[in-house]
């Protein structure tokens, strides 16, 4: 296993002519499964960077920039939790998995709110995560720069434009602001509390009511292109992963 001086040496001399593909951080302090992480993440074409430590992955963050990163909650010294919450008061947005053998619905409740964008407990089967890692991948490649890319829906956070298979696509502001907490959160449930406190301004007054006008306007100009924003009862609303065969429906 390397250490954290090795890792960010070996970041840090990489050639800057290196192929680009993806760049994927396992932090896992059980060193058969990291090992076995690896060679099937290897296999799935990320290059992978492997370390035993939130203090290692602090510094192989600091050092290098990943696209995707596998984090076991259960380290020593510095536990995922805290590496988690660094990064995102670091402001650094790359998607993480987070996995743990602890599977208290307190403990997956505080990694998502921590800003975890998945979560796996521990024993799990390796195809699985391989598909969970693409998934995310393919999030963090739509949603990275000035365009949010869903299925046939492409958002321009620079102009502030919409579009829906390529076709101008008029929204309220208020709207707008929906529909971009929900693409941050694909796959999540994201609660009515939530987005409120994400779309009004300062001492703005928004009622949950309101919020569920805005998603059924929402609805009703996307779901006949396939995109569904489902309702979790008593929790909130969870904008779903595009599959082509659901606009089909």
């Amino acid at each position: 296993m390397q250490t954290s001086e090795e890792t960010v040496k070996r970041l840090r001399t990489a050639p800057p002519g290196a192929a680009p593909a993806a760049r994927l951080m396992i932090v896992e302090d059980d060193a058969t499964l990291a090992s076995g992480l690896a060679r099937a993440m290897q296999n799935e074409g990320y290059e992978v960077t492997q370390v035993d430590s939130g203090e290692a992955a602090l510094d192989a963050l600091g050092a290098a920039r990943f696209d995707l990163l596998v984090l076991d909650i259960g380290l020593p010294g510095i536990d995922g939790f805290e590496v988690l919450r660094r990064l995102r008061t670091a402001g650094q947005s790359l998607p993480v998995l987070v996995l743990t053998a602890r599977d208290a619905v307190d403990d997956r409740v505080r990694g998502l709110d921590l800003g975890a964008d998945d979560y796996m407990p521990k024993p799990f089967a390796l195809p699985e995560l391989a598909a969970r890692v693409r998934a995310l991948g393919r999030r963090g490649r739509a949603q990275s720069g000035p365009k949010i890319v869903h299925g046939p829906l492409t958002l321009d956070t620079t102009a502030r434009r919409a579009y829906l298979g390529g076709e101008p696509l008029d929204m309220a502001a208020r709207e707008w602001s929906v529909l971009e907490v929900l693409l941050g959160r694909v796959e999540k449930i994201v609660s009515k509390e939530a987005i409120i406190d994400a779309v009004a301004g300062v001492g703005e007054e928004l009622s949950p009511n309101a919020i569920e006008v805005y998603v059924s306007r929402l609805r009703a100009k996307l779901e006949p292109a396939g995109i569904r924003i489902r309702t979790v009862r008593g929790f909130g609303y969870m904008l779903l992963e595009y599959r082509e065969a659901s606009a089909a429906h």
